[in-house]
């Protein structure tokens, strides 16, 4: 994971804004790492557009400045672009571009080996576009329930692969070339050098995916962050934990900060897991009412599924005391499927296994 400070950086910088739509919340903590390479926005109304909401997470690696600039200046390029006004989707993928093409013409930042993920979200006359390049995450809670709204991107998705290859790079170590453990990204321009191929068809690109959705009433909050959460808690984690916060009344703010706090590694000796920069943005959907009314809902979601949880535990309480019991020992029953190292060595290792070994570097 690169390297690591004696004790954690644990101060965190937060901040809240709040109009009759959002309350929005955001924190990021350096951790363990050396340096914070993180940037974030948030904006409830672009100046460019007004009314439309644009939130976005940026995790660098290999320094802070392409973050740094993309925080500062992604959402321009995306309104600028003559495509906005119609079609936002394809104003992300060319602004994404653009930003980059920006960035690798620009004499302080072109030669570095640094890069980004990017992933953000443009709210605009009650639809949704999730643009992500990387493997920064955003989720949404919809009446309750897991939206997953972005894709990782990691060399090994076949997708990602093909291209990879087709542009002459190559995955090793589950990573780009041997290094990078992301497929798309800003910067990176070492891995954008194929002249043959477009920007979209590098070996490493800043093209993102984008994904839609409608907003209605019944959606609670989005949860926007970099991969030093979701190393560490899956989607489905991440949701219950914000929703069992606001159902609490705990400011959006303040659950960033506790989600960052309950994703820090103990210490340095866990293979990177919660030791990286962390970032997260929450944004709250009001619909024009009081904050009080979204902790109630997610007050009587937290009650139904703790309700549920408790029936399962009786269920299985109940059908366990009713079965007989089996005399025949693990070692001597057939079906026993306890397997010894040496038997394990004989599997494929995707049929018990899907730890990775690899080692990891600096970069990501």
């Amino acid at each position: 994971m690169g390297q690591t400070l004696s004790e954690p950086e644990t101060s965190k910088e937060s901040a809240f804004c709040q109009n009759d739509y959002y309350k929005v919340g955001s924190s990021c903590m350096q951790g363990w790492r050396i340096h914070m390479e993180d940037s974030h926005t948030h904006i409830l109304s672009l100046p460019d557009d007004p009314g439309t909401a644009f939130f976005a997470v940026y995790d660098g690696h290999g320094g802070a400045n392409i973050a740094q600039y993309a925080g500062k200046h992604l959402h321009k390029f995306v309104t600028r672009r003559p495509e906005y006004g119609d079609d936002v989707k394809r104003a992300l993928q060319r602004g994404f571009l653009d930003v980059d093409d920006a960035m690798l013409n620009d004499e302080s930042l072109k030669e570095q080996m640094a890069g980004s993920t990017a992933v953000a979200v443009v709210i605009k006359n009650e639809r949704l576009y999730c643009a992500n390049a990387g493997d920064s995450r955003a989720i949404a809670c919809v009446g309750g329930k897991l939206d997953v709204l972005s894709l990782d991107h990691k060399p090994n998705n076949a997708s990602e692969l093909e291209r990879i290859k087709r542009a002459g790079g190559y995955v090793e170590y589950n990573r780009v070339n041997g290094y990078l453990a992301l497929s798309r990204a800003l910067g990176d321009f070492s891995l954008k050098k194929n002249s043959d191929k477009l920007p979209e068809e590098q070996v490493v690109t800043a093209y993102p995916d984008v994904e839609e959705r409608e907003i209605s009433d019944d959606w609670d909050f989005l949860v926007i962050a970099c991969d030093g959460i979701w190393d560490v808690l899956p989607s489905q984690s991440v949701l219950e934990f914000v929703q069992a916060e606001i159902a609490q009344g705990i400011y959006p703010q303040n659950i960033c900060e506790n989600l960052m706090t309950r994703c820090l590694a103990p210490d340095c000796q866990m293979g990177g897991i919660g030791g990286d920069n962390m970032t997260v943005i929450i944004v709250c959907f009001l619909h024009g009412r009081p904050y009080e009314d979204l902790v109630t809902r997610c007050k009587e979601r937290v009650n139904e599924m703790n309700i549920k949880m408790a029936q399962m535990f009786i269920d299985h309480e109940s059908q366990s005391a009713s079965e007989p019991e089996n005399d025949t020992s693990p070692e001597q029953s057939p079906k026993a499927t306890t397997m010894t190292a040496s038997e394990k060595k004989e599997q494929p290792l995707d049929e018990w296994s899907d730890e990775d070994t690899s080692e990891e570097v600096d970069l990501k």
